[in-house]
Order: structure tokens, then C-alpha cells, then sequence
């Protein structure tokens, strides 16, 4: 599930990363009731983009992180289960 909402996010930021005034024209439609008197300064593209590669690092280094993981806390787990059942044989 973790990797799955990194994917999502990755994925977002990726089209942050490439697309912003797109993605500054959707969130001033969404945000503003005229968003067609909105006019944005064009330091706040280069923040959207700037902010979107953040967050496609952020998702990379998450993935990352719980692709090498997953087999260190399998076996934590399991000695986790063995230490609450006592009677098991490992």
C-alpha cells in the first residue's frame, strides 16, 4: 500500500515537473471563483516545478527505501511472531 500512494505521488510530481502551467491553471480554476482575472507571476512556475521534482525525489527515495526493506522486516516480523508463540518450532 506504502509503495502504491509513492507511486501516486511520484507520478504527480512527475507531471508537476513537466507540465506546470497546466498544472498552475487547474488549481487556480479550482481555487478562485474568477480564475480567468487570476494572473500568476512567473516565479510561481518555476516553484511548481521546483516543488514537483521534490516530490518525484521524495517518491524515489520512498520506493527505494521499501524495495530494500521488505526483506529485513519480513523476517523481523517473523521472529516477532515465534517470540509471541513460544511453542512453535522455528
Amino acid at each position: 500500500m506504502k509503495a502504491l500512494l509513492l507511486l501516486v505521488a511520484g507520478i504527480g510530481g512527475l507531471v508537476q515537473t513537466l507540465l506546470p502551467r497546466t498544472v498552475v491553471r487547474a488549481w487556480t480554476k479550482a481555487v478562485y471563483r474568477n480564475a480567468g482575472e487570476a494572473e500568476p507571476r512567473e516565479w510561481v512556475y518555476v516553484a511548481t516545478r521546483a516543488e514537483g521534482a521534490l516530490i518525484v525525489l521524495a517518491a524515489l527515495f520512498g520506493l527505494y527505501g521499501v524495495a530494500t526493506a521488505e526483506d529485513g522486516e519480513a523476517s523481523a516480523e517473523d521472529e516477532a511472531a515465534v517470540a509471541a508463540d513460544p511453542e512453535t518450532d522455528a
